[in-house]
């Protein structure tokens, strides 16, 4: 089944805002390698009774306290959650520039982008996360998502997830037919990627007879969902990860 989700309603959430004041993480980082390169991810256990696992790629800030929040969250709902890292450890960039350039390095380099997610997926099944997984990613990270989706290269994935993330399909690329359940969180006032890019997506994979859901934010920009910035936009943020974690529990 293939639909477009418009959220309508939503059961009131605790303040995303005010938990993250208090936030002390649950988990553990996590150092790993991957062809001899040093990573550091975090993991955190969804207890005895696991649903199933989630992996977790961040925005183009690296791995921070941002991802390991939503890992705890995640957590809490019963999910083992690992969150990767693909810049390297200790390479966490702040000015906007080094942030570029670390996205560019695999934007310009797939094979290493999908090469370090799958040595992040292979850490994650190490830590003793469940087998069956959604990938999902923010910003920069929900490209990365929608790229091992087409790819098809990673075994056991039960649904991928992009939260303003970037929805463009590299030429030459294309979503297989047998490609798992993909869910798409965007805010409709985001300037970075546009409606019009949700649209062709939605065509493609629409096309290609992929399993889809889109929920669309209005007066959201992009990075609407990031706690603490000047983006964050409460109500879609609640809105949208209420649906996420509802479509969560029906894929795991």
């Amino acid at each position: 089944m293939k639909k477009i989700l418009l959220p309508t309603s939503a059961i009131v959430m605790m303040s995303l805002t005010q938990a993250t004041l208090a936030f002390s993480p649950a988990g553990q980082d996590v150092t790993y390698a991957v062809n001899d390169e040093a990573f550091e991810g975090y993991f955190v256990s969804g207890g005895d009774d696991t649903k199933g696992s989630v992996l977790i790629v961040h925005d183009w800030d690296g791995l921070d306290d941002y991802e390991r929040e939503r890992a705890d969250m995640l957590a809490t709902q019963g999910f083992d959650v690992f969150a990767l890292d693909l810049f390297g450890e200790g390479n966490r960039p702040q000015a906007v520039e080094d942030k570029r350039a670390a996205t560019n390095r695999l934007y310009e380099d797939r094979e290493r982008m999908r090469a370090l997610t799958l040595g992040g997926l292979a850490q994650a099944k190490q830590q003793g996360a469940a087998e069956n997984t959604v990938i999902m990613g923010y910003c920069f990270g929900g490209a990365v998502a929608l790229e091992i989706a087409r790819s098809g290269e990673a075994d056991d994935i039960a649904a991928y997830a992009s939260f303003h993330g970037g929805l463009t399909t590299p030429e030459g690329q294309s979503y297989p037919s047998d490609t798992a359940p993909i869910f798409i969180a965007h805010g409709a006032a985001d300037t970075s990627v546009s409606l019009d890019d949700v649209a062709t997506l939605a065509d493609e994979l629409e096309n290609a007879d992929v399993t889809y859901e889109v929920g669309i934010y209005s007066g959201a920009p992009h990075a609407f969902s990031v706690f603490g910035s000047d983006a964050y936009h409460e109500r879609a943020d609640q809105r949208s990860w209420q649906a996420f974690t509802g479509w969560l529990e029906d894929m795991l």
